[in-house]
Formats: structure tokens, sequence, C-alpha cells
């Protein structure tokens, strides 16, 4: 629809306010709220707004950005009794003079993108986005409290839980989004929600929105919805891992039924990329001082840099479904990452496999924490970073992730996490008590 069409429904569906939503460079939600006589300006682009009051969006000249929304994002609310009706659109951002703002989160990875296109692409994803349901206290602040005891696909609700599950599915697929499947998680008071695979822009929009709803439902039951990846110690953690596929026309770049393992040579290349560059991507990947204590050894989740069709920890595992589904699941990302530079990262890690014929080698299917080191050595395994002090390490010394942050958002982030870095290693911790004051 053209800008047009989307005024006219908005308005004959009596709409009230227009929300413009962005992301800012750590990928938190950002909204302006548009009153209906103001849509004709909105859906032109000429919305501005103060960049220098966001994280990452400060330039020294000039702070005001424009927000240029994609109408191909139009979600209106449906009609409730009572309820001021809604509609939203996810926007790019862009400079006064109406050129893309090169901090703009979605519009780097729509570059990556352009290159795939370019080769003759086109690029799915399907996340599985894990997350977890607590419970608030008398004050109404956030716990990690749950009286929901289930583990891995229990069915039985034994709380809230599986109704604010299930609440959350109803309010995406109403939004016109396409959930493959809901379940609980191995942790108590852990939940995923599975997303078909759909375009990659496309499908980072769906886990900002999905987020974004996840908090909205889990608050109005009395719970908190956190995105945190390890919340709780002891117990399993949050990951979104990423189930992604390249079509070419209308076959799957990825399948060759006479090729190794049933994969095509695009394939194996791919995920050449993605293991040459996870130690630079992981900052963007797993963005968090928290991140990386979910990234141990014990809780199926990946701690080196490995493929594999079996292993139940590797970085890249292929899953045996071939033909049209053939696909590799990247499984470091965790849900608080910002999904456009995540996806803008590792899809460019991708297609350098793809670009310069890398060579995964063979697939691990060898448990990983049971190698000695001189075993890990001869199969050239790398470790992912131990914490983020060790990713930012790695970022700086990874040129393509760098210029495919862009300068503005590259600097920003490296900077906002050395000083997370800083500030948390200069803080004393209960564990330091724990174990520290009364013995020396």
């Amino acid at each position: 629809m053209n800008q047009s069409d989307i005024l006219t429904r908005l308005l004959e569906e009596k709409v009230e306010f227009l929300l413009l939503q962005f992301t800012d460079i750590m990928g938190s939600i950002k909204t302006v709220e548009i009153p209906a006589d103001k849509f004709g300006a909105a859906l032109a682009g000429e919305v501005a707004f103060d960049g220098s009051a966001l994280e990452g969006f400060h330039r020294t000249i000039e702070s005001e950005l424009l927000l240029k929304p994609d109408l191909e994002t139009l979600r209106v609310s449906p009609p409730t009794a009572g309820e001021t009706r809604t509609a939203r659109l996810i926007c790019d951002i862009h400079n006064l003079d109406h050129l893309p703002f090169e901090g703009c989160p979605r519009t780097r990875l729509k570059k990556v993108l352009q290159f795939y296109a370019e080769k003759g692409y086109t690029v799915f994803v399907a996340p599985e986005m894990e997350f977890f349901l607590f419970q608030r206290d008398t004050s109404g602040r956030p716990t990690t409290r749950t009286s929901d005891p289930g583990s891995y696909f229990d069915l039985v609700p034994m709380d809230k839980g599986e109704e604010t599950r299930r609440r959350i599915v109803s309010e995406l697929r109403a939004m016109g989004f396409v959930v493959e499947a809901g379940h609980h998680e191995i942790a108590p008071g852990q939940h995923e929600i599975d997303l078909k695979e759909g375009p990659a822009l496309q499908t980072a929009d769906v886990i900002a929105t999905l987020r974004m709803i996840t908090r909205a439902v889990a608050s109005t039951q009395g719970l908190h919805a956190t995105f945190m990846p390890k919340p709780v110690f002891g117990q399993d953690g949050s990951g979104m891992h990423l189930h992604i596929l390249l079509m070419k026309g209308a076959k799957n770049a990825f399948e060759d039924s006479k090729g190794s393992y049933g994969l095509s040579k695009v394939a194996e290349h791919f995920i050449a990329g993605l293991l040459r560059h996870a130690r630079g991507f992981s900052a963007v990947t797993n963005p968090l001082i928290n991140s990386y204590k979910r990234l141990v050894p014990g809780f199926e989740s990946p701690t080196h840099s490995v493929w594999s069709e079996r292993n139940v920890n590797p970085l890249v595992r292929v899953p045996p479904i071939r033909g049209l589904q053939t696909r590799c699941e990247l499984r470091n990302p965790d849900p608080s990452c910002n999904p456009y530079l995540s996806f803008a990262v590792v899809l460019r890690a991708g297609l350098e496999g793809i670009l310069e014929d890398l060579d995964p080698g063979p697939p691990i299917s060898k448990n990983i924490y049971r190698m000695s080191a001189r075993e890990r050595a001869r199969f050239s395994i790398d470790p992912l970073p131990a914490d983020l002090n060790e990713a930012t390490l790695a970022l700086k010394k990874d040129k393509l992730v760098q210029e495919t942050l862009g300068p503005v958002i590259y600097k920003y982030l490296l900077e906002a996490q050395q000083a997370h870095w800083r500030d948390y290693s200069s803080h004393v911790h209960p564990w330091e008590l724990e174990h520290y004051l009364a013995y020396y």
C-alpha cells in the first residue's frame, strides 16, 4: 500500500494514534506516538526526534533525526471495547536531508541483505525465542521467583505461565505473525516461542515486536517477562537460536542430495564463515555481561566454534531435515541482542564464507567438553569468548564485523560495553562477600 491507501485505512478503522517504532543501538524499542491529525506527515517521513537523547544516536553537529516508516510493516490493533485504537509502523532512521542515518541498526541489516540480493539469494530466518516469566513483589518490582515448576514441554499449567504464553501467541497471531509453536522450556518459569521462517528483515521486525508484546501481556497478568540471558544461577539460560536458510529462486541453496551430509557447497561455505567470525560477532549477538554466564559447559549452550549434525552443544547445528527446509541453526545468540545488528553481522560472516569458498572442516560429533586441548587444537576448534571483555577484544580484531556495523555503531557499541565491563569489574558483588568477608 502507498501512503494514501494507509491513511485511508487508518481513518476508516478509526485509529486514534499511530506508533512510530524503531530500536536504538542496544536494541531497545523506542516509540513516537502520533495523533490522527498528523498521520499524513508521519507517513511521509517528516516526523523528527531528538537523536541526542537516545543511546548511540548522538552526533556532534546535529542531533535531530527523521523517522522514515516502512509502510509494509503496518499493523492495526484489533478493536477492543473501551480501548483506544492504535496502529504501528516500524521506521528507519534518516538524517534531516532524508538520507539514511549510518547509525540506524535496521539500515545496516538492509545493506547486508542487498549484498545477498546482488548474488541472487534471499535469506530466511526462523528464531526460537526463550524467556522467563517471573512474579512481582508487593511493590510491583520484578523478582526471580516463580510458582511454575514445569520443565521441558510440560503441558499441565502450574501457574499463570502457560496462560500468559498462550495470550502472547494470540496477540502475535492477531497482528498477522505466524507462530510455529510455543512450549515450556527446561528451567522453572522458562518458556519458548518459535516463529516461522520469514525474510530476514521482516523476522527482525517480528522479534522486536514479540519482545514488546511479551512484556506487555505478562504485565497484565501480574508477571514480569525477561529476556535476560541468565537470570538464575544453576538453571539453564535463555537463547535465541537462529535457523537460517538461503533461497536462490525457488531452490534451497543449502540443499544438495549428492553433497556431503546432503548439504551444498554453499551451505558448507556459509557455515565456515560463521565459524571464522563467531568470536568477532559475539559482542553483538551476546551483548551483555550476563550473556556469558549462559555460554558455559553443562547447560547445552555452545562454548566453542564447531558445527555438527548430532552434537548437543555445537555453535552451528544442521538439523536432519532436507529438501526445501534444509537449514543451519546458529545457537549462541541470546534474546537480549539487537536483532537487526545480530542478523547483519551473522549473515555478513556467512556471505564471506560463500564468497571466499571457506571450508568448515568435518562436523564434530564428540562431546566438546570432554575433548582434550590437543584434540581441539587438531580440529582447529576455537573457544567462544568467556566474558564480555574478551568479546570486545575479539570485536576489535574483526574488521568484517566492524565494517558491517559501520563506524557510528561500532564506536558506540564498543565504548558502551567497555564502560559496562569497567563498572561491573569495580563493584563488590555478593559472591565476594560470601566467600571472602569472614576469612580475610
